[in-house]
């Protein structure tokens, strides 16, 4: 153990510390403990991820105390370590390399014709300095937050009050349980081989340049986001799906560009199929995946497969100890104040089920916290504004066209590529980081809609494919919220070829009585 309470570690010092303690060269708890307040915890975070951190800061902010323990040296969870971050990392890259590769030969761009990137070299880079967000938040947490913890040493529950870590007890009058999740297994036999990867393993332990061809399964977020970097390399990427890619982008249009954009760089979508085995070498390395498809079982020779099959929340220790209740998918069951069913235990994040998203976590940390300190709040997360990347970044909010025609008497769309026959050959909409698309690949140049309630003008969905307006939408989401109409949209002043072109679009239609489709 050791106690830091009144070391004052640089952000760099951290960085070495922090380092160590991950690479084996150090060992032992990091207690920042406040030995001199004697007043009861109101709360110990289970888990110091991003729910936990938040909503700490938030108790403590209030005027409460709070206690994280964290197994992990740091704080902040997965997402810097070996989730949402590298998922950035490698979708930027994607997107960087498809420029390359349709310009290639062009300009000033190189030959591409044969080029393979590395993908263990750019994993290496990135476990080399996931190590500086990691430094900046228990650094922050510390020195300007003021929240107490203890770090690298991995917490057990004793009942709703207690929690025993490192060989000290803690009590306190709230438990909240923020414990994250994990990779879903691949179920079938060869599973086990090396070679077989998830989002987390390949961080942390690949050590070899894949070759030629990649197998993804799953069809959803982290399956694409991997796939389009894998694809993006130069190497053959099959998209192994049970059922249809993509089923979370319930626009149809959207979500029918988002593919076409992905098959024409080269990726094989099998949709309908799933992996019945792994085949392995002499060394116990996967050498071929056997894919029952409609049309009858493949043999595709491969050293990379990669499983994107979503997460299980990690249940088992409070649903052994407290008996908290669960859901069908291991998740943690609460009500609209993050309650469980065992009095005074709180669950968050990843833990309580879908979304597993960083928002989610923050924002039910937080307001745990609250509910814990007396405020009369309520949290479910629903109606968010999501996105994805695949070799672009695809955002959406509000109902998508299909949802809104069941929903309203009569609705409007304004989108771009216009929908005529040669649509897609227009350069438009040409903004950031697609203008060179616009002008020698115009079908690359992005889409993006809206979605409008003829009867009282609102703007019900918006979907964009395309570069730089995800930001954008978590403050469209919110105006559509509070009832932003296409002549409140127009009325907003515009930066020049902005990513989403709505506001001068909506500007166009807006002066009609009558609304029509654009």
């Amino acid at each position: 153990m050791t106690d830091i309470r009144h070391e004052h570690d640089t952000i760099s010092a951290w960085g070495k510390r922090i380092d160590d303690l991950i690479e084996g060269r150090a060992h032992g708890a990091l207690f920042n403990v406040n030995e001199d307040d004697d007043r009861e915890y109101d709360a110990i975070f289970l888990g110091g991820g991003a729910g936990g951190r938040f909503g700490s800061a938030y108790l403590r902010a209030m005027g409460g105390r709070q206690l994280i323990i964290e197994k992990w040296p740091f704080l902040g969870g997965s997402c810097p370590h070996n989730a949402c971050v590298p998922h950035h990392l490698l979708s930027e890259c994607a997107a960087q390399l498809m420029l390359e590769r349709t310009m290639s030969g062009k300009l000033w761009f190189q030959d591409m014709t044969g080029v393979r990137a590395p993908i263990k070299e750019l994993i290496d880079i990135f476990r080399k300095g996931r190590v500086g967000p990691h430094a900046i938040m228990n650094y922050q947490s510390k020195e300007q937050l003021d929240l107490e913890y203890v770090l690298n040493a991995e917490g057990t529950i004793l009942d709703s009050h207690t929690v025993e870590v490192a060989g000290r007890r803690f009590r306190a009058k709230n438990l909240v349980l923020g414990l994250g999740a994990r990779p879903q297994p691949l179920a079938c036999d060869g599973a086990d081989l090396k070679g077989v990867y998830n989002y987390v393993n390949l961080v942390e332990t690949l050590d070899y340049e894949p070759g030629n061809t990649v197998v993804v399964v799953g069809g959803s977020k982290t399956a694409v986001e991997y796939g389009c970097f894998f694809n993006a390399t130069g190497r053959r990427t099959i998209m192994v799906v049970r059922s249809q890619l993509l089923k979370l982008v319930a626009d149809q249009e959207t979500r029918q560009y988002a593919i076409d954009r992905m098959t024409d760089q080269g990726m094989e979508i099998w949709e309908g199929s799933q992996i019945e085995r792994l085949e392995s070498d002499a060394q116990g390395r996967v050498c071929a995946a056997f894919i029952r498809t409609p049309q009858g079982v493949e043999r595709v020779a491969t050293d990379f497969v990669f499983a994107g099959l979503g997460e299980i929340p990690n249940s088992e220790m409070p649903a052994k100890v407290l008996g908290v209740k669960l859901g069908a998918k291991n998740e943690i069951i609460v009500n609209h104040k993050l309650r469980t069913s065992v009095p005074n235990v709180y669950a968050i994040g990843d833990l309580i089920g879908s979304p597993m998203e960083m928002f989610k976590a923050r924002k039910s940390g937080t307001y745990a916290a609250r509910c814990i300190m007396g405020e009369d709040v309520s949290y479910k997360p629903e109606d968010w504004p999501d996105f994805l990347h695949t070799h672009y970044e695809v955002s959406w909010a509000g109902l998508s066209e299909e949802e809104a025609k069941a929903r309203y008497k009569n609705i409007i769309t304004i989108k771009m590529p216009p929908d005529t026959p040669d649509g897609l050959n227009v350069a438009l909409p040409a903004s950031d980081r697609t203008m060179l698309y616009a002008f020698l690949e115009p079908k690359m140049s992005g889409f993006q809609k809206i979605i409008i309630d003829e009867a009282t003008r609102r703007v019900v969905g918006a979907h964009h494919v395309g570069y730089g307006a995800k930001d954008a939408f978590q403050y469209l989401s919110h105006l559509m919220k509070q009832g932003l109409t296409i002549d409140q949209l127009g009325d907003l002043d515009e930066l020049f070829l902005n990513p989403t072109h709505f506001i001068q679009l909506a500007r166009l239609r807006a002066g009609q009585r009558t609304l029509k489709n654009l």
